[in-house]
């Protein structure tokens, strides 16, 4: 891992006590549907649903990478969707810039498609908006993990998905083109990075297979 990103995730796993206990039950339902996945020697899947799919779900889907890395959990992935397309948030990538990651864009257009890098020889996270049942995205046997209130309202529903849960986040979007742009990006970030290593912090380390 990247030498800042490393040293910004130590940050997190020595902030657990910011969280607060109504919270991490929360959380820890997500903990508790990773290691049944895990005891059941299937794939973890999780996908993090927004409106948009361009910031906080990204955040997620980002972070939760990191996260199976740190904590090495294996047959991992993460997704993320939204209830309709926009593309990848500009603020929001230059949030994980900031933190350590490396970000490249692989193909160009209105909805570009990035490369989102936090350890050279680990797989990038492919991240661009899309709709949370787009065909990249699993159709069965996921977790949804709600991260704004609109998508909560707007998605009653979501096939296939075994656990629904609502974790959301306030909306960075409310300061663009404020003084408190970058802050408000990189303090919605490190709440979303917080409280997804939290959730790996706790998964049951006898159930980690191979």
């Amino acid at each position: 891992m990247y030498l800042q990103l490393e040293n910004f995730c130590q940050t997190l796993v020595n902030d657990f006590d910011a969280i607060p206990e109504e919270r991490k039950k929360i959380l820890e339902t997500i903990s508790h549907y990773i290691s049944s996945k895990i005891l059941q020697h299937k794939p973890v899947q999780l996908n993090y649903i927004c409106t948009h799919n361009s910031r906080r779900s990204h955040f997620g889907q980002v972070w939760a990478s990191v996260a199976a890395h740190y904590y090495k959990v294996n047959h991992f992935n993460s997704f993320s969707g939204g209830t309709e397309t926009t593309a990848f948030n500009p603020n929001a990538i230059a949030a994980l810039k900031n933190i350590g990651f490396n970000i490249n864009i692989v193909k160009e257009g209105a909805n570009p498609v990035y490369e989102v890098r936090f350890d050279n020889q680990q797989k990038p996270v492919i991240c661009f908006s899309k709709v949370y049942n787009d065909a990249v995205n699993p159709s069965n046997e996921f977790a949804a993990i709600m991260t704004c209130s609109d998508a909560e309202e707007n998605c009653p529903f979501v096939q296939g998905a075994e656990l629904r849960i609502s974790t959301t986040y306030n909306d960075p979007k409310a300061f663009d083109n404020t003084p408190q742009q970058e802050e408000k990006y990189l303090e919605r970030c490190r709440q979303i990075a917080l409280e997804t290593f939290y959730v790996f912090s706790k998964i049951k380390t006898k159930a980690l297979i191979e």
